[in-house]
C-alpha cells in the first residue's frame, strides 16, 4: 500500500480491475499523504476530500460488480485551479477571483468523472495562467521536485508538483504557451499539449481562447494517452509499434529553439538525439526562418487576447495582482485591432507553410525549455530577470501554440531537461504512439 502513491495511473487502475487494490483505500492513501505532506499547502489550493471519498466509494462498488467505466476507474487525480468544480471554489490563482464558486463542473471534469476519475482537489497555478515560471506570491508557489528553492514551471505548477511529489496519480492542466509542457519538463514528467479545440474549454477559466488547451501531466506516455482519452470520453490510442523507432523520421528544428541553451540542456539534448539515432530513427535538420514572424508577433497575439478577456476586471481590481503578471496583461491594452488582425493572418499563413514543410516527418524535435528552473528568490527581487526568464522559458513551447500543433514533453534522464515532440494538429493519437516509442528508446 505504501507504494501506491508512486505507481503509474494505469497500473493503479489495472490493480483495481484485478481486485488487488481497493479504490476506497487507494483514495484514502492519497488523502492521508496529502494531509501529512509538509508542502501540501504549496501544492493544493483546495483538497476535495468529501468528493474524492464519494467518487472512490462508487468506483469500488463498480469494480465489485464488474461494471468499471474505464481502466482508470477509481484512480485519484488532481485538477488545476482553473477547472470549474460545482460548489467548490475555482480561483485561477488570483485574489481577484477569491470566493468564485461555480455551479457546475467543467466539461472535461465531467468527462473524466464519467470515466471514473477521482477528484482529489485543485492545485495552485500561476496567476490567471499568464506565466511559464510557476511563481505566484499571491496564493502560493509550488516547489520544483529537483530543487525546492527553484520555481516548478507554470502555469500548471501545482499540477506538476502533485504528481512529482506523489500527491496524485496524474494531474490535469492547461497549456496556452507551454503551461503543461514546461512544468512537466522541469519536474521530470510527461506532459501532453493537445491541439486547440481538441478538448472542450467549457467551464475552464480562460486566458487567451485562441490558444488555450487542456492536457494531462503524468508519469509516462501510456498514462498520458489514457488520461487524454478519459478527458475526451473515448478509448485510449494504441501504444507504439513493437518495432520501435526503426523507420521513424524526425526533424530537428534549428530556428530559434536552440539559441542560448543552458549547458545542461544542450548536453542532454545531444545525448537524447544520439539515443534516438541508435534506436533506428532518422533525424534531419530543419531550418524554418518563417517562424520568426509569428514568434515576433507573439507579444501582440497573447497580450491582446488576454487583455480583452481580463482588462475590465484588472482595471477594477488589479491592485490585488502580482505586479509582474499585471504588467504582462497591461501590455495588451494598447494593441490596435488592425495590428492584432494582421498578426493573426501572418500566423495562419506560416501555419500552412509549416504543415507543408513538416508533412514528411513523424515529429519535430527541440528541447522543451532552453533553461533550467530559476531560483524563486531572484525572480521576486529582480524584475528584469523575471521578464527575461519568463519569455525565455516559454520560447520553445510557444512554437507549438503558434503553429497550432499537438506536443508531448518527455523526460530525458537529466533532471529538469525535457525533450519536446511536436506533431501535426489533431494528430494526438499518432503523436502519442511515436512518443511511446521514443520513451522506450530513452529508457
Amino acid at each position: 500500500m505504501s507504494d501506491w502513491t508512486e505507481m503509474n495511473a494505469l497500473a493503479l487502475g489495472d490493480g483495481i480491475g484485478r481486485g488487488e487494490i481497493d479504490a476506497d483505500k487507494l483514495t484514502e492513501t492519497f488523502l492521508e499523504k496529502i494531509d501529512e505532506h509538509p508542502l501540501r499547502d504549496r501544492i493544493y489550493a483546495r483538497v476535495t476530500a468529501d468528493r474524492a471519498r464519494a467518487e472512490a466509494k462508487a468506483a469500488a462498488e463498480r469494480a465489485r460488480i464488474g461494471r468499471r467505466r474505464s481502466r482508470l476507474d477509481g484512480v485519484p487525480v488532481s485538477w488545476k485551479d482553473l477547472f470549474d468544480t460545482a460548489g467548490i471554489a475555482t480561483e485561477a490563482g488570483s485574489a481577484m477571483l477569491a470566493g468564485r464558486v461555480p455551479s457546475a463542473d467543467a466539461r472535461v471534469l465531467r468527462n473524466g468523472a464519467a470515466m471514473g476519475l477521482v477528484c482529489l482537489g485543485k492545485t495552485h497555478m500561476s496567476e490567471l495562467a499568464f506565466s511559464g515560471l510557476g511563481l505566484n506570491p499571491v496564493t502560493a508557489t509550488p516547489p520544483c521536485v529537483n530543487d525546492q528553492a527553484a520555481v516548478p514551471g507554470g502555469s500548471s505548477s501545482g499540477a506538476a508538483a502533485s504528481v512529482a511529489f506523489g500527491l496524485a496519480a496524474a494531474a490535469i492542466g492547461s497549456d496556452t504557451g507551454g503551461s503543461v509542457r514546461v512544468p512537466s519538463a522541469w519536474n521530470d514528467l510527461v506532459g501532453l499539449k493537445t491541439t486547440s479545440g481538441r478538448l472542450p474549454l467549457e467551464g475552464v477559466v480562460p486566458l487567451a481562447k485562441g490558444f488555450d488547451t487542456v492536457g494531462p501531466l503524468c508519469r509516462d506516455v501510456a498514462d498520458a494517452a489514457a488520461l487524454f482519452a478519459a478527458l475526451d470520453g473515448v478509448q485510449p490510442p494504441v501504444p507504439g509499434r513493437a518495432g520501435g523507432l526503426s523507420g521513424r523520421r524526425f526533424a530537428r528544428l534549428r530556428t530559434i529553439v536552440e539559441d542560448d541553451l543552458s549547458p545542461a540542456i544542450a548536453e542532454a539534448y545531444e545525448t537524447v538525439l544520439a539515443k534516438l539515432r541508435a534506436a533506428g530513427a532518422e533525424i534531419v535538420d530543419f531550418d524554418f526562418p518563417a517562424l520568426e514572424g509569428p514568434m515576433g508577433d507573439a507579444g501582440v497575439l497573447y497580450t491582446a487576447e488576454a487583455w480583452a478577456e481580463w482588462g475590465a476586471l484588472i482595471d477594477e481590481k488589479g491592485d490585488l495582482m502580482f505586479g509582474a503578471v499585471r504588467s504582462r496583461f497591461a501590455a495588451g491594452k494598447e494593441v490596435a485591432a488592425a495590428t492584432f488582425l494582421r498578426a493573426v493572418e501572418r500566423m495562419k499563413a506560416v501555419r500552412a507553410e509549416w504543415a507543408r514543410a513538416t508533412a514528411g516527418v513523424d515529429a519535430v524535435l527541440c528541447p522543451t525549455t532552453p533553461n533550467l528552473p530559476p531560483e524563486a528568490e531572484r525572480l521576486m527581487t529582480d524584475g528584469e530577470y523575471y521578464v527575461s526568464e519568463n519569455l525565455r522559458t516559454l520560447r520553445n513551447t510557444r512554437v507549438g501554440n503558434l503553429m497550432g500543433l499537438a506536443g508531448v514533453s518527455l523526460p530525458t534522464g537529466t533532471p529538469s531537461a525535457g525533450l519536446l515532440l511536436n506533431g501535426a494538429p489533431w494528430g494526438e493519437s499518432r503523436l502519442l504512439r511515436v512518443a511511446a516509442e521514443t520513451e522506450r528508446a530513452l529508457a
